[in-house]
């Protein structure tokens, strides 16, 4: 296990969740599914209790905690994409199974993880700062899924 790894909390299916990042995400896998070794108070002793996972080469642990804590956009994995085609497929891979749809490139997966999939061209616009960061953030505040073109119009100034 990595030295500093993320712990997310999840109530009964972070193996599940971790499967499904690990068949979407490059960079991504599985790698230990650990068992309770007795009852807790939210499962008995075979259970599932652990998911070893990495999401786009970021160290994670699922820890099926029970239905005590919920998730909020106070965290969120943010995956850089660099085209449309693979912000849809991000996008649509996450809202499509169940997740929901939120707004500037914002969505959460159906046990309530944020995401934000974040062209490199909107991340890049905001860097350059000035007017081309203030039209490509005002374009973006229009957006549910960012849309790679609109944001590219929207530094050079058309529209």
């Amino acid at each position: 296990m990595a030295k500093n790894t993320i712990c997310i909390w999840y109530d009964r299916e972070a193996e599940a969740a971790a499967r499904f990042y690990a068949g979407i995400f490059p960079d991504s896998t599985v790698t230990a599914v650990r068992r309770a070794p007795a009852d807790f108070p939210s499962g008995k002793k075979g259970d599932v209790l652990t998911v070893e996972f990495t999401v786009a080469g970021v160290p994670c642990l699922g820890l099926n905690g029970g239905p005590t804590f919920r998730h909020s956009e106070a965290f969120s994995f943010q995956i850089a994409t660099d085209d449309q085609e693979e912000t849809d497929r991000y996008w649509n891979a996450i809202v499509g199974n169940g997740g929901q749809e939120s707004v500037c490139g914002w969505c959460k997966d159906r046990w309530g993880i944020s995401w934000q999939i974040t062209p490199r061209v909107l991340t890049e616009a905001l860097a350059v700062g000035g007017e081309e960061a203030r039209r490509a953030f005002e374009a973006m505040m229009t957006m549910k899924k960012i849309d790679v073109a609109a944001i590219e119009a929207a530094r050079r100034g058309d529209g």
